[in-house]
């Protein structure tokens, strides 16, 4: 059985110390590698190529968006669980805007923690259970919705795979298309849903429920 490989960038030692066991002690995951700076982080993340990157928001170097937004331009298919304990909707909207995949809070159960890098590492999408209120009703449930649009099959497909946090290139070898015909169907789905960024995309899916609500926490590939 292959194990989710974990990269963790948190300031505090003993919050690593806590992760490293709490993964370490799961049959299908391994802690390959760790970091105190968000700097750091991205350089020593590119080397090791983990599964997922679990990164607090707040750390010397670069915070955890800034951290996301380097990784993704990197390496477009990593996967970024940001572990934090800021319950802000902006920090939400921030960390989705820059490519995260997951949000999971602090104080969470251990059980939440370990299903939420599952549920990433398999492509999927996590919010954390407990923001179900008003830090993410806004982000669900915006003042006005995007004009209905008819999307092709083809369109629909490239729309759900983005809201999962697939890059253009995995998609692309999802589907079986060239990156340039994702990128083409992609540009061709936000411009008749009225949507300019990937947490529109992600507002899309979720109220037509082609992902898991946030207070079920988890969502994986339809």
């Amino acid at each position: 059985m292959n194990r989710i490989r974990v990269f963790l960038a948190d300031d505090h030692a003993v919050v690593r110390e806590g992760l490293r066991s709490l993964i370490n002690s799961q049959p299908d995951m391994e802690v390959i590698g760790e970091v105190a700076d968000g700097a750091e982080a991205v350089g020593r993340a590119i080397e090791l190529a983990p599964d997922v990157v679990v990164t607090d928001v707040s750390m010397p170097g670069l915070n955890g968006a800034q951290v996301t937004e380097r990784l993704r331009a990197a390496r477009p298919g990593q996967k970024v669980l940001v572990l934090t304990v800021h319950e802000d909707k902006e920090y939400l909207r921030r960390l989705l805007e820059a490519g995260a995949v997951g949000y999971v809070l602090k104080r969470a159960a251990s059980v939440d923690l370990v299903s939420a890098i599952r549920a990433v590492a398999e492509g999927g999408t996590y919010l954390d259970p407990s923001l179900a209120g008003s830090v993410v009703d806004d982000f669900v449930r915006p003042a006005s919705d995007p004009v209905p649009a008819d999307l092709s099959q083809r369109e629909e497909e490239v729309v759900r795979l983005i809201a999962l946090g697939y890059s253009n290139k995995e998609i692309a070898a999802q589907l079986k298309l060239s990156v340039k015909t994702v990128e083409t169907y992609k540009a061709r789905s936000m411009e008749k849903l009225q949507i300019e960024s990937r947490v529109g995309i992600v507002r899309y899916a979720l109220r037509r429920g082609w992902l898991t609500e946030p207070n079920e926490g988890t969502t994986t590939h339809p």
